[in-house]
């Protein structure tokens, strides 16, 4: 293992609740392995992104109701593609070679994967993505 991918798996976070078992498949094994640590990882990184995103589409997130803006977290992530990408970019730079390698087996349903639990992860945190109120 080269020293990029040692640096960049000692400093995942462990994901406590995942499990791993001979009767998993592929894919999800992947998400509990690769996947989950690296969302993690880059969580306040996302937040960020998606606060940019809000603020470059006029700040109309703001003004919605909770439902409205669960919304609107899945239909950015869902429909504006250049940004899909930009958030997959994100989380495939923090894999090893490895598992790119792995990750290339079967993108389609591993980026499915990959944006719903960004959009989940997003949602959680809804109240983080408030604007920020400047105290004089």
């Amino acid at each position: 293992m080269d020293s990029r991918s040692k640096s960049l798996l000692e400093i995942r976070p462990d994901i406590l609740k995942a499990h791993f078992n001979n009767q998993m498949g592929f894919d999800e094994h992947f998400q509990n392995k690769t996947l989950r640590p690296v969302i993690k990882m880059q969580n306040f990184l996302l937040i960020e992104v998606f606060r940019n995103y809000i603020n470059k589409h006029k700040g109309v997130f703001y003004g919605l109701t909770l439902e409205k803006r669960m919304d609107y977290i899945e239909r950015a992530i869902q429909k504006d593609i250049k940004f899909r990408n930009s958030l997959k970019g994100m989380i495939i730079g923090q894999f090893t070679v490895e598992e790119y390698q792995d990750y290339i087996q079967n993108s389609s349903a591993l980026n499915k994967r990959m944006m719903n639990m960004v959009i989940e992860r997003l949602k959680d945190q809804v109240q983080l993505l408030d604007k920020e109120e400047v105290l004089l």
